[in-house]
């Protein structure tokens, strides 16, 4: 996997509080409402991915969606309730 530079993407300090207080990885891809900040067990990192680390833990960004943003903020973060109504995150369902 790719490490990010710190500067490349910038990861608002709430999705950083997130990850920490949620003690596990996270990865943000492409779902069908667009960028989805989703644990790692709903959609699991590929090789292709850049690796952020934050604290103990990682994000993870799809190269797809590294391609379109500059920063991760909490807006991105999928709603548990409509988590697996996309089909291109329903693998866990």
């Amino acid at each position: 996997m790719k490490t990010a530079k710190h500067t490349d993407i910038i990861v608002d300090e709430a999705v950083k509080e997130l990850i920490k207080r949620e003690r596990q990885d996270f990865r943000l891809c492409t779902a069908c409402s667009g960028p989805a900040l989703v644990p790692v067990f709903v959609k699991p990192p590929k090789d292709s991915d850049i690796k952020i680390p934050v604290g103990d833990y990682f994000l993870y960004i799809s190269e797809v969606q590294a391609s379109y943003v500059d920063r991760v903020s909490m807006d991105m973060l999928y709603d548990p309730q409509r988590l697996f109504s996309c089909p291109a995150l329903n693998e866990f369902r």
